[in-house]
């Protein structure tokens, strides 16, 4: 049956619109699955003797850049949903819900794999290369872990107060704007 919202469905079910937190297992398998990554990149670098990617400042500062940008928006989001209790488009809402998942996902599987790849080179830490590797490696994973974080954080930010409030909807236009 479909109404002008598209096929009605049970209140109950899975498929009903909502989306649930990001668990934390989920960002453990991601940060295995990086893990697994960045063991795998030291190892393949190990059977063609080559010598394993030199990890540059680059790398932790973009991350840098891109947890500050997710965090501030996650407070922006905050203030005007949770705070303020405006409304936004839900278009917005929805990208902004995929950014704070996807940013979450990313950050712990970015920091599984350096952090694999800095425990791999901690045995060589007398060595200028390795210690370089393990240090500029540890501030990739604090900065990544932030990413999770600030993407935790936006995805909670774009929660509904209240939650049920589609009966106040159903005579307005959903594309209208309410801020």
């Amino acid at each position: 049956m479909m109404t002008e919202r598209g096929p009605s469905r049970p209140a109950g079910d899975p498929s009903s619109g909502s989306v649930r937190s990001t668990s934390w297992t989920t960002l453990l398998i991601a940060a295995i699955f990086g893990a697994l990554g960045g063991w795998l990149i030291v190892v393949i670098a190990g059977a063609l003797d080559v010598v394993p990617p030199y990890v540059p400042w680059t790398a932790p500062g973009a991350l840098a850049v891109i947890a500050a940008l997710v965090g501030a928006l996650a407070w922006s989001t905050h203030q005007r949903i949770q705070v303020r209790h405006e409304r936004i488009e839900p278009e917005r809402g929805v990208a902004f819900l995929v950014l704070g998942k996807a940013s979450a996902l990313a950050g712990a599987l970015v920091a599984g794999g350096y952090l694999s790849f800095a425990l791999l080179f901690l045995g060589r830490w007398d060595a200028e290369g390795p210690r370089e590797r393990v240090i500029r490696s540890l501030v990739a994973v604090a900065v990544a872990a932030g990413l999770c974080i600030a993407g935790l954080l936006l995805e909670r930010a774009c929660k509904v107060p209240g939650g049920d409030d589609e009966d106040d909807l159903e005579d307005e236009d959903p594309y209208e704007s309410h801020s």
